[in-house]
Formats: structure tokens, C-alpha cells, sequence
């Protein structure tokens, strides 16, 4: 028996084999062209039989009732399920019935692909089904499918729901749960319905680099990596603003760009260390006008996925349609705690966020001392689309100061249920006060904030060339998708969400495994906890203490921070 394979995987590894020597290649590399879908058959064939007398359609098999000379399968493609029926005789129609008899019915299995020639009819129960006449194996599965279960309303009994293995494995997800492949077809229709409209606006889609020399635009933790030929350290972009508005000072009026960013910091429901972004910075603008375009864009996207502006999003109703309320940062403070911070010193910051049991640090400087009192006292009150405006300078190096109050810069973000998915300013082009808050924020990192922008010369010298008044904005796809789709978790609408390693269960030897169960119970540590243990851990330390090992010279088997030991003479 093959050391960890499960029973099911030997046996589709033998029909793998007999397929082969019956001369049937179960890995073709021929295109199989197809003509008809299981959706379009189902919603059409009702209107016009005549269009479904020669179809052509592919996919897995989900389910099979076999019988004597005829069966029934469940055939499912990207666009659904549908039934088929195999009768043997007209399956094979001479002498040989093998493809019927052995291939069929012994060697096929749930999960493999197929494809089917024949025609469309109803059963007599009444159900639209593809009568085939030629099968053609094209992908034999060597691992089983999770069993979903559906009853007749469509109830799910043994569904595959561990959210550990649903991301880890969403190519085995999307395949028995297809119902989620449309929160991500929605996601594309995000993202298009924005494209749509900036392009009929006249703005161009652009790229900019990935690999940065100088992480800016954003106040975050980077990723650092190192470039070999040029020796020297690079970093994966925290944001694209800064070169976005190199393109604007270069003469063009309006680029956006939906980009992969890159932030190493913590993961939770909201957040993954990649994320999607779009940024789109527009001349002669200002954030004022700015909070026009969004309030269009997004009620552009609500109709385009659900038909209306509003939006069902955890039992609350979400209106896009504008226009959205408006708070400045510090009446929105005052407006949910009674304070008014917005004469405050640093220290009277600090000492404020301490009385209302706000986790600060010395590394703090003003601004993020106002965002912490904000993020906690007042993000989660911000249900219906907020814009949050004028935020305090330290808080914002890159955004231009306020035409009319002293100390705040021409800022919004967007927040809905509580949670912000746009970011926009009046973005700063005088060159000399750009320098000066990059100085600022060199300060705030020699105290040890990790998260303060980098000096970046070449930008301050992009300005110096001049900039025109220009307006910028990013949203977060990925939340905004969230949203739209009434999802709870940010890794409900990314394909591949960050994970921890996977554990690996560890095979042991037919000799390890006679050491192993000399372990007695009660004998230091429970043989049960040994074994549990045992099967969730992937430290190389134990395969390499286990190997090697004879006779009946076990000791004890220990634990300590780094695993299982076996302590042996």
C-alpha cells in the first residue's frame, strides 16, 4: 500500500491505470470544443428545442446514479449543473460496451472530467436532461471532492465550510460550493463598472513600479527585499500616489491604476498583507469636487451589481446615492465622545486617550494620537456613507493644507459600516512645505514610528518641475467589494487570501511506528496527547530524531517550546 494515500486515492490511482492500458488517454492534449453551457441549455431550451438537437458540453461529474443499462450523472461547468443520461446501447453501439460497462460505471468517478455529445430532451419527471452519445474522458481526478449534500429546496447537509480549508484550497471551495463564484463575479463588476466610467470620463489607466526604492505615499510597514545586480535594498509598494503624481506633474490631466499593494503588517477580518487598490489623481480638481465623483462612481457600481443604489449590507440598508454626510475629523470626535480636541496639545492628546482607556505609546506623535482617539471612539458609529474631512496636518504629510483653517489639511475618507474605503486630498504641490513634512516624518521615525514616510528626493524634486492642482483618491477594492457583496471577511472576497504555512501531518515508517507506540499511556506524557500533537506538527526536528533509531531504547518522549522529542540512549 502507498505510504499516505487514503483508500479512495489508491483506487482512482489503479483506475488511472487501467483507463490507460484499455488505450484511453486520461489526460488528452486535444482542445475540446464545446457549444452549449449548462445555464444557456437550462434557460433556453425551453424557447427553441430546435437549437439543442447537436450539443457539445464539458465538465466535472458531481454526482451519478448508476443502473443496469442506463444511468443518470450530474455534469457541472462554470456556468452550472445540469443532468445527463447514458444509455449503454447507444453509448456503445456494437458488441463492445466497455465504454459504458467498465469505463462509465467502474472507472469514473466524482470530480472527473468529461465531455459529452449528444441532444437535449426532458426526462419524464420533467427535467431538462442531455441524452449523450459520445464520452470522452478528459481529466482524471486522483483525489475525491468534499460531498455537499443539497435536498430538493436546496439545503446543504455536510458542506465544506471550515473557512481554514476553504481558503487554503478555493479551487476545491468554488468547485462544490459554486454558489460563492459569485461574490467574486461581482468583484469583477466592481472594478469594470469603475474602469468604465473613469475611461468615459477621458482619464487613462496607467502601471507603476512594484519594486520601490523608496516606500512612500502611505503610512505603513513595507516589505523589504534586496535587488542582487544593483546591490542595494528595495521595497513592495506601500502605495502608487507618488509616482501617479509624477504622471500628473509630466502633463497628464487624469491617470488612475488598480494596483497590488503591499503593507507588512497585521491580518484580521479587514485586513490582508496584499490588498487591491485603485488610485486615480485628476488635475484642477480639488477634494471638494472629488466627493461629487465618488458619490457618482459608486452608485454607478451598487445599480451595475444589484439594480438600485441600495445596497443590503449586515442587516443594514446602505444607500450610495449621494449626497453622503459630512463630519470634519475633529466634530466627529467631539460629536461621539463629548470632547473637543481640537485645541489640544500632544500631551493633552495623550493624556486624553489614557482617560478613555486608548492603548498609546511615546512613539506617538500628534496625529496619530487624534487617529487612535478617532479609530476607537468613532469609526464604528459610521453605518450610512460618511465623509470624514479636514484632518490635522500632522496626520497627512502628503495632502495640501486647508484654504481656510489653520493646522487641518483638504482631506476626506469614505467610511461605510463602519469601516474606511476611500482616501482622498487636495494634493500637495508646493515642493518646499512637501519637504518640510517628510522632515517631520523622519523625526517621528527616529522615535521609533515604523510606519513614517521615507524622504523621497526624487519626488520632492518632480514637484520642483511643478505640479498643477490636482486632486487624488484611493479606494480599497477588496472592502469596497466587501460591501457590495455583503461579506463580513476580507478572505471571502479574495481568491488566494494570505494563510499561515499548512501543517502537514508527518508519515511515519513501519519502524517508527513500532518505536512510537512504545510509548505507553501515562508514561511521562499521554500516549493520546502525543499522537494529536504528533499529526499537527511539521518540525523537521522530529523526523530527523526519529530516523535512525532500533531496538527498544526509548526513554520518554518530552515536550518542550521547539516540539516533541524522544529522548533515547
Amino acid at each position: 500500500m502507498s505510504i499516505g494515500l487514503s483508500e479512495q486515492e489508491i483506487l482512482r490511482r489503479d483506475s488511472l491505470k487501467q483507463l490507460r492500458e484499455l488505450g484511453i488517454n486520461p489526460y488528452p492534449a486535444e482542445a475540446y470544443e464545446i457549444n452549449a453551457n449548462a445555464a444557456d441549455i437550462l434557460a433556453n431550451y425551453e424557447k427553441d428545442k430546435t437549437a439543442y438537437k447537436t450539443i457539445k458540453i464539458a465538465g466535472r461529474i458531481m454526482g451519478r446514479n448508476i443502473m443496469g443499462a442506463a444511468s443518470f450523472a450530474e455534469l457541472q461547468d462554470a456556468t452550472g449543473r445540469i443532468q445527463i443520461y447514458l444509455k449503454r446501447d447507444e453509448l456503445c453501439p456494437g458488441d463492445d460496451k466497455t465504454l459504458y460497462n467498465i469505463v462509465f460505471k467502474k472507472l469514473l468517478d466524482i470530480g472527473d472530467f468529461i465531455g459529452v455529445e449528444g441532444y437535449v430532451f426532458t426526462t419524464q419527471t420533467g427535467e431538462i436532461s442531455v441524452h449523450v452519445n459520445k464520452l470522452t474522458v478528459l481529466s482524471k481526478s486522483l483525489r475525491p471532492l468534499p460531498i455537499v449534500k443539497r435536498d430538493d429546496e436546496g439545503n446543504v447537509f455536510d458542506g465544506f465550510t471550515n473557512p481554514e480549508l476553504r481558503y487554503r484550497m478555493r479551487y476545491v471551495d468554488l468547485t462544490v460550493n459554486p454558489e460563492y463564484k459569485q461574490i467574486f463575479i461581482n468583484r469583477s463588476k466592481v472594478i469594470n463598472t469603475m474602469r468604465n466610467y473613469f475611461d468615459s470620463q477621458g482619464w487613462m489607466e496607467v502601471e507603476t513600479p512594484i519594486l520601490q526604492a523608496v516606500h512612500g505615499g502611505a503610512a505603513a510597514r513595507p516589505f523589504n527585499t534586496h535587488h542582487n545586480t544593483l546591490d542595494m535594498p528595495l521595497f513592495l509598494r506601500i502605495a502608487n500616489e507618488l509616482y501617479l503624481k509624477r504622471l500628473i506633474v509630466a502633463g497628464f490631466d487624469g491617470v488612475y491604476e488598480f494596483g497590488k499593494m503591499f503593507r507588512n503588517e497585521g491580518m484580521d477580518r479587514t485586513h490582508n498583507p496584499e490588498f487591491t487598490s485603485m488610485e486615480i489623481y485628476v488635475a484642477y480638481k480639488d477634494y471638494v469636487w472629488m466627493m461629487g465623483m465618488v458619490e457618482e462612481c459608486l452608485e454607478k457600481i451598487a445599480v451595475a451589481i444589484h439594480g438600485s443604489p441600495v445596497v443590503k449590507v449586515g442587516g443594514h440598508e446602505i444607500d450610495f446615492a449621494g449626497p453622503y454626510e459630512k463630519l470634519t475629523m475633529y466634530e466627529s470626535i467631539q460629536k461621539y465622545t463629548g470632547i473637543d480636541v481640537s485645541e489640544m496639545t500632544e500631551s493633552e492628546l495623550a493624556q486624553t486617550c489614557r482617560d478613555l482607556g486608548i492603548e498609546i505609546d511615546d512613539s506617538m506623535g500628534r496625529g496619530k494620537l487624534v487617529d487612535e482617539l478617532f479609530s476607537e471612539k468613532v469609526e464604528a458609529n459610521l453605518i450610512q456613507p460618511t465623509y470624514i474631512t479636514d484632518y490635522p496636518i500632522e496626520m497627512t504629510p502628503l495632502a495640501k493644507k486647508h484654504r481656510s483653517k489653520e493646522g487641518l489639511v483638504e482631506r476626506f475618507e469614505l467610511f461605510v459600516m463602519g469601516k474606511e474605503i476611500g482616501n482622498a486630498y487636495s494634493e500637495l504641490n508646493d515642493p518646499i512645505d512637501q519637504k518640510e513634512r517628510f522632515e517631520e516624518q523622519l523625526k517621528l521615525a527616529a522615535r521609533g514610528d515604523d510606519e513614517a514616510m521615507a524622504m523621497d528626493d526624487d519626488f520632492v524634486r518632480a514637484l520642483e518641475y511643478g505640479m498643477p492642482p490636482t486632486s487624488g483618491l484611493g479606494i480599497g477594492i477588496d472592502r469596497l467589494v466587501m460591501l457590495m457583496t455583503d461579506q463580513s471577511t476580507i478572505q471571502e472576497v479574495l481568491f488566494f487570501p494570505q494563510m499561515r504555512p499548512e501543517k502537514k501531518k508527518i508519515e511515519l515508517t513501519a519502524e517508527e511506528s513500532e518505536l512510537f507506540g512504545l510509548v505507553k499511556e501515562g508514561e511521562h506524557q499521554l500516549l493520546s496527547e502525543v499522537r494529536a500533537q504528533l499529526a499537527d506538527w511539521s518540525n523537521k526536528k522530529w523526523d530527523t530524531t526519529l530516523k535512525g533509531l532500533t531496538g527498544k531504547n526509548i526513554l520518554k518522549v518530552t515536550k518542550t517550546d521547539d516540539g516533541l522529542f524522544l529522548e533515547h540512549k
